[in-house]
């Protein structure tokens, strides 16, 4: 006579092969099973990494937010180029951009001078109150009104 508890661990060691069977199945078939890792999304699966590339990417501080102090000048036509100057604007690697409101996703020329400076071209939008945003490795920051006057 078998003790009860390997009778207990044969049944639950019958179930799993029943209920892995199908999966096997349409494996070896070759079809892609939802929830199977990197084949859910049609992506290669990731085979190591670069450890050159691991040791020159940039270790960017998340932990300094952004903050605005001003904007020089406070208005100013599109084309026309404006400083933007504030703290823990990051480095230039972790540094990931200037938005002005009024321009939606418009890509925004501007120059990374340092953690605490960036230059700007004001975009090509309608006159009228705006807000610039620097977008950092810490977050966001947003300015107080800007006024982008008519061409």
């Amino acid at each position: 006579m078998r003790p009860w508890h390997l009778s207990s661990f044969m049944l639950v060691l019958t179930a799993l092969c029943l209920a892995t069977q199908p999966a096997a199945r349409a494996a070896e078939e070759g079809a892609i099973m939802e929830g199977t890792g990197f084949s859910l999304f049609d992506m290669e699966s990731i085979k190591g990494s670069d450890v050159d590339k691991v040791e020159k990417a940039p270790v960017c501080d998340r932990s300094k937010r952004p903050k605005i102090f001003k904007v020089e000048p406070d208005e100013a036509k599109p084309g026309q180029k404006v400083v933007i100057k504030g703290e823990n604007f990051g480095t230039k690697e972790c540094f990931h951009g200037v938005a002005f409101m009024a321009a939606g996703a418009s890509k925004i020329d501007y120059t990374f001078l340092n953690e605490s400076t960036i230059e700007a071209i004001v975009p090509d939008v309608k006159a009228g109150m705006t807000f610039i945003d620097v977008v950092a490795g810490g977050g966001n920051a947003r300015s107080k009104g800007f006024l982008v006057q008519a061409k």
